[in-house]
């Protein structure tokens, strides 16, 4: 799985970085069936998260939260992809 963090308008500190890379942890147990993940976080008048995430069969996910708190927009979007993720990977399993 290649994995792509871009931040847009601000830094990422690295206490920041450290959260998000525990968080996607949670997705590990999908990570042979994902080609690439970019996650974007930018800082407009609110902070903004955005994940794409291509699987080997073909198929794209989108997910995007926005939220004041970096922290917290982190945390709904990887909420959101967990979901998305446990979803794909059943429709796989149903289908063989």
């Amino acid at each position: 799985m290649n994995t792509e963090i871009k931040a847009l308008h601000f830094t990422l500190h690295d206490d920041a970085r450290e959260h998000l890379n525990k968080k996607l942890e949670r997705i590990h147990n999908a990570e042979n069936m994902i080609v690439d993940l970019l996650v974007t976080l930018k800082k407009e008048k609110d902070f903004e998260a955005e994940a794409n995430v291509n699987f080997r069969w073909g198929v794209s996910i989108h997910v995007h939260e926005d939220d004041f708190d970096l922290i917290a927009a982190i945390d709904k979007m990887i909420d959101k992809l967990e979901q998305k993720v446990t979803k794909e990977k059943e429709k796989i399993k149903e289908k063989r």
